[in-house]
């Protein structure tokens, strides 16, 4: 019998046998779903717990919004907001630091933190070097742009050839810099730079990502082109559209989904993956 892959973290391994769930932790105050819900400790640490509790395997702190015209933080400010979520947190779970930076990513990984989630697939120069210092879990997500510009009339020829090409540079890159390949995972952005017809043709072919070997991460969670399909304008009411995204990657093998409504999207995960492989 084949044995499962393996996503290999800092300090674990975690089967790849079902699809993760990472639930969503954003302790910013702009952030474009739940800015502000959960900047303080207490509260931030009372959602993971709820998180935790409904499924989730993995959870995502992030200290800086990287929703569409959002400005950036300094590098205090954003450790002030995530060190003391990741500390409390690391001995319940598994913990993801969601940043772009790598002081950022260094420090979260020393309080506790088992993967780094980079939005910007190591563009900090020192990034791909902490990554492989820490030997944590990678995540290596395509945007084009930055989170000020990435939706200014994105524009591609081949929206998932080179989303796929850029993050199979990217994942060789980081190899070469000494990030082990069973480490790494690529997530091609939804959202990041993209219309809601890339987005929808990135889902369509998601296939062709998953070919590349890597597991590939999928975060569609809440965001505006489910909007624009369902007519629903609160993000916080996309869930049940979120779900059926969840359970149309995870019938096209993703490996991980990024969810801030863990429950919902469990139960349309387990489903698919249940008539993907066709048992219980």
């Amino acid at each position: 019998m084949t044995e499962p892959p393996l996503w290999q973290l800092r300090s674990r391994k975690l089967s790849l046998d079902r699809p993760l769930l990472m639930g969503v932790l954003n302790v910013t105050p702009d952030s474009f779903s739940d800015g502000g819900l959960f900047v303080d400790t207490d509260a931030a640490l009372a959602h993971a717990r709820r998180l935790i509790a409904a499924g989730a395997d993995i959870i995502d702190v992030g200290g800086e919004s990287t929703r569409p015209g959002a400005r950036p933080v300094d590098t205090d400010t954003e450790l002030r907001r995530v060190l003391p979520v990741v500390e409390a947190l690391a001995d319940e779970t598994v913990v993801s630091i969601d940043t772009r930076k790598a002081a950022v990513a260094r420090a979260a990984v020393a309080a506790g933190a088992e993967i780094i989630n980079d939005v910007a697939a190591g563009a900090d120069p020192e990034m791909l070097d902490v990554m492989a210092e820490s030997s944590a879990g990678v995540v290596l997500m395509h945007m084009k742009g930055t989170p000020q510009t990435m939706q200014n009339d994105p524009r591609y020829d081949d929206v998932v050839s080179e989303v796929r090409d850029f993050l199979v540079r990217r994942a060789a890159e980081a190899e070469a810099r000494g990030v082990a390949a069973r480490s790494i995972v690529i997530d091609p952005g939804i959202g990041f730079g993209k219309t809601g017809e890339h987005n929808l043709e990135l889902l369509h072919r998601l296939g062709e990502l998953v070919a590349t070997g890597y597991p590939v991460l999928i975060g569609t969670s809440r965001k505006a082109f489910l909007g624009r399909i369902t007519g629903i304008e609160d993000p916080r009411r996309r869930d049940i559209a979120t779900a059926a995204t969840t359970a149309l990657a995870v019938a096209a093998g993703a490996a991980v989904v990024r969810v801030h409504d863990v429950e919902t999207s469990r139960q349309a995960a387990q489903v698919a993956w249940a008539v993907a492989r066709m048992r219980i």
